[in-house]
């Protein structure tokens, strides 16, 4: 996919990276009558129904309003999207669980399960007709900032020139580094590991997560397979090397371990395909505006996968950038004044900041063996779960509303 720019002529905004934060920032914009550039050294690889992306999302409501104002939620859910009404969080220690319950909130779900792989293909599938001009395959080699706009130089030799930059190319960000702005990363010591599994027991529509001395194991809801009526997308937390070691287990042996780590919740488990695991570390940009450039998504923000937050604070970077352009064009103010992209840069730190430290607390305080923080961290949760305006105030920070 390359469909390349009038020769000349100045794009408004130049994203390079479209994965899913990347891909929804080119839309949001071209749809506020920006000229858009998206930059991508390779285009995604179609989605199919019979090769799940082992890669979900927890998609919170705000984001599915986003995705609908881009013309994209529709496509995402005939496909698949499995909504989830509950959640249910708890303790291998003991006590009480913490219950998030859609009835309460008066809402019908509370969000939905997604396939990255699926987000991904409908978002580009929107791009290809849309205004957005792709320029795919292509990697940025250089960065030159003026005052009122940056040029990018392309491996191709081709140069984009645009008012603003912005960098959504992920954690290894090639645009930010090029930007000189660095980040501050703390290694969890911890892995991922990510599978589909089949259960005994239907999973009610409900997220489940349980912590573990070694991490937590999350069980996310999915729709039935052709040989499986009940499904999940388990992402269990533990560290590097118990997580080699879980890895190259038989499926026989896995499912035995899985079962039992999640004290047979959901009947015994059956895992649907092989397990991947990948490192998780925390890592903030120091800065998420350098000149004429913005970085958003994980090349601003990388967090810790336990509330499935990573990629609606990403989303929430569009949402924010979209409703600040906006308001600009509404008073027919400068949409691309430095002291309304500092604003956004402000806000968005802020808030992704103290998300990452919330998360990287929660983790430690929960993936570990120390007999106070044992006998007190259950005991917790059930009283959280009972602070019915507390409950909500947790549901509705992780739901953007």
């Amino acid at each position: 996919m390359n469909r390349r720019a009038n020769a000349g002529r100045r794009a408004d905004v130049a994203i390079v990276g479209g994965g899913v934060v990347g891909a929804a920032c080119a839309l949001a914009l071209a749809q506020q009558g920006l000229q858009v550039t998206l930059i991508e050294h390779a285009e995604p690889q179609a989605w199919s129904p019979a090769r799940p992306d082992p890669r979900v999302y927890a998609f919170a409501p705000d984001n599915a309003a986003l995705f609908e104002s881009i013309g994209v939620w529709d496509a995402v859910c005939d496909a698949r999207a499995q909504p989830y009404r509950r959640m249910r969080v708890w303790d291998a220690a003991g006590g009480e669980a913490l219950c998030f319950d859609a009835d309460a909130f008066a809402v019908r779900q509370l969000g939905w399960i997604v396939e990255h792989g699926l987000l991904q293909d409908r978002l580009w599938a929107a791009m290809r007709r849309s205004n957005v001009i792709v320029r795919c395959p292509a990697r940025v080699v250089a960065l030159e900032q003026q005052e009122d706009g940056a040029t990018l130089e392309l491996d191709d030799g081709l140069r984009v020139d645009a008012r603003i930059a912005i960098a959504a190319d992920g954690g290894r960000s090639t645009l930010r580094e090029l930007a000189g702005i660095g980040a501050d990363t703390e290694d969890y010591g911890q892995q991922g590991v990510v599978a589909y599994v089949a259960t005994a027991h239907p999973h009610e529509d409900t997220a489940w997560q349980r912590f573990l001395p070694t991490g937590p194991l999350a069980f996310l809801p999915c729709a039935p397979w052709p040989d499986a009526p009940h499904v999940s997308s388990i992402v269990w937390t533990m560290p590097d090397a118990e997580a080699a070691r879980v890895v190259a287990l038989d499926d026989a042996a896995f499912a035995e371990e899985l079962t039992r780590a999640f004290a047979s919740r959901l009947g015994d488990c059956r895992p649907l395909t092989g397990r991947i695991a990948f490192p998780l570390r925390r890592q903030l940009a120091k800065a998420y505006i350098a000149g004429r450039l913005l970085a958003i998504g994980d090349a601003a923000h990388v967090v810790h996968p336990l509330a499935g937050q990573g990629v609606n604070l990403g989303l929430r970077d569009v949402s924010a950038l979209r409703d600040a352009i906006a308001s600009a064009q509404t008073k027919r103010n400068d949409w691309a004044a430095a002291h309304r992209l500092a604003r956004w840069a402000r806000a968005r730190r802020s808030d992704a900041t103290a998300s990452a430290h919330a998360f990287g607390a929660i983790n430690r305080v929960f993936s570990n063996d120390d007999l106070v923080a044992t006998l007190l961290r259950g005991h917790a949760l059930g009283i959280a779960g009972k602070l019915a305006p507390f409950n909500r105030a947790l549901w509705r920070h992780a739901a953007g509303v």
